[in-house]
């Protein structure tokens, strides 16, 4: 099984694209993320042409997240136990985003998860971060206890960089989200509950996205935040991965590149 993670950053935007990889590639599964549309904006009908069925979870014209399949969507759930909620004003009641959905896809648990950016140090954005990576650990953790041999896979936009050479220049980032202490071991408590990162082995040395100011892509001042997490029954499964940087070029890419990884199950 062939599974693939992507912040499309728009998926009527990238819709085009987005099919153009499916066959390309020969993609059994896509967790996409930061769809931004609302749930009858999303462009299924395209994906079910090509013999996909589609779940998709969007509230508004942020976040967005969905899992695209041809070998089964079943039990589809939007949101994970314990997921925290945030709205920009603090004393208002603070609502979960669509950031997250899962569904089983030919007997593997797919999660596809857009983790909050964090925006600033010390911004309420950056504690509702680190609040939302504890409750994925704890909601993983627990899966994982009820029973050890599932087969499942947390990937996504974690929006953390977790050694110093996933960004292009630590001097940079001195400061700022992404690279701080808090963040990298809240990313360091999901493999330690038990999701091992399955990509870095096969892609070392690169990274998964580039933002579109400054020429970053063109400078090759790139980051790796995205990444596929799967429980030991899946990960011992793994036969190789990749990372699309092509699909980062031309015009009308997406800030970030697929990453896809292949399972024998």
């Amino acid at each position: 099984m062939r599974i693939c993670v992507w912040n499309v950053n728009s998926a009527r935007t990238r819709l085009e694209r987005m099919a153009g990889l499916l066959e390309r590639h020969d993609v059994d599964v896509l967790a996409v993320q930061e769809t931004k549309c609302r749930d009858h904006q999303f462009p299924a009908a395209r994906f079910e042409e090509l013999g996909y069925r589609v779940a998709h979870h969007g509230l508004n014209q942020w976040n967005g997240v969905a899992i695209i399949s041809r070998v089964g969507l079943d039990d589809v759930v939007t949101g994970f136990p314990g997921q925290p909620g945030f709205t920009k004003d603090q004393k208002l009641e603070q609502l979960a985003e669509a950031r997250h959905i899962a569904a089983t896809c030919g007997g593997v648990r797919v999660h596809s998860v857009y983790v909050p950016n964090g925006r600033e140090v010390g911004d309420p954005h950056y504690d509702y971060k680190l609040r939302f990576l504890e409750a994925l650990r704890d909601a993983g953790k627990a899966s994982l206890d009820d029973d050890p041999a599932h087969k499942a896979m947390i990937g996504g936009d974690f929006n953390i960089a977790p050694r110093d050479e996933d960004v292009w220049d630590m001097a940079f980032f001195e400061g700022k989200t992404h690279v701080t202490g808090p963040e990298r071991a809240a990313f360091e408590a999901l493999q330690e509950a038990g999701f091992r990162d399955v990509t870095r082995p096969w892609t070392e040395g690169q990274w998964t996205y580039w933002d579109y100011q400054q020429l970053r892509f063109q400078k090759r001042q790139g980051m790796r935040i995205d990444f596929q997490l799967a429980t030991p029954a899946l990960a011992e499964t793994v036969t190789g991965a990749f990372i699309d940087r092509e699909e980062r070029k031309g015009k009308g890419a997406s800030d970030h590149a697929p990453v896809i990884v292949d399972y024998d199950v």
